[in-house]
């Protein structure tokens, strides 16, 4: 830690050391945590909602910023950079508290929501149709691989895979029964690629559990591996 930089860190001992104290001059009643990266550099601000874990606080090497990321059932729903500490335990407290995204964006203007996180406030199905529409335009700006087009317009037209998160791994499509990471792989198909068949495998990194000719045919080989009354993807994780 550059004592330059973080004067304040420097005389409190650490940055979790200085988060509690900021927060007693404030007023504000924060309960922090370990961090990743020990005491000195990282801290965790708790939250009294279940499924949201502590905030993650961190800082920066070359310059004075205050980097924050706050995770649910295994999505960032909230980031940002900050060289104020006190906009750090504000956000804290807010997280804790359970604040909208919407509500810790207006408050802290230095915090930042993907357009996943946005969707995520509206439910899986939100997150699912996001993540498919996300998924056709980047086959759409991929015009020199079209059987990766070919792919995921197969699964999308499948509706037992419409209903399922889907994401991509070094072109393979992987389809989860959960919209958090870690992902509940049920099946993955991989694109067809000079003249190879199209591949049907149990996750994007697993061994092939067979192969078709076409983009329609591994689409159903995939479907027919699908545990019987799979239902639409839930919100969370594998864990």
């Amino acid at each position: 830690m550059n004592s330059d930089l973080y004067p304040d860190l420097d005389a409190a001992g650490s940055l979790a050391a200085a988060l509690e104290q900021l927060a007693a001059d404030l007023g504000v009643d924060l309960t922090v945590v370990p961090g990743a990266w020990g005491s000195l550099v990282s801290a965790g601000i708790a939250s009294s909602v279940p499924e949201r874990k502590p905030l993650s606080v961190h800082i920066g090497a070359e310059s004075r910023w205050f980097g924050v990321s706050g995770w649910s059932r295994g999505m960032e729903l909230i980031t940002g950079a900050t060289p104020d500490l006190a906009d750090v335990v504000r956000a804290g407290a807010a997280w804790g508290q359970g604040g909208s995204l919407r509500e810790l964006r207006a408050e802290l203007p230095f915090l930042h929501s993907s357009e996943r996180a946005k969707a995520h406030e509206h439910g899986p199905v939100a997150v699912v149709e996001l993540q498919w529409r996300v998924m056709r335009e980047q086959a759409a700006e991929a015009p020199d691989f079209p059987e990766f087009g070919e792919l995921v317009e197969a699964a999308h037209a499948e509706w037992q895979l419409r209903q399922l998160y889907v994401f991509s791994s070094h072109w393979t499509l992987g389809f989860s029964s959960c919209t958090g990471f870690p992902f509940s792989n049920e099946v993955a198909i991989a694109p067809s690629y000079d003249g190879s068949p199209y591949r049907v495998l149990k996750h994007p990194h697993a061994d092939v559990i067979g192969e078709a000719a076409t983009a329609e045919e591994a689409v159903a080989l995939a479907v027919a591996q699908l545990p019987a009354g799979l239902g639409p993807a839930v919100e969370g994780t594998a864990e």
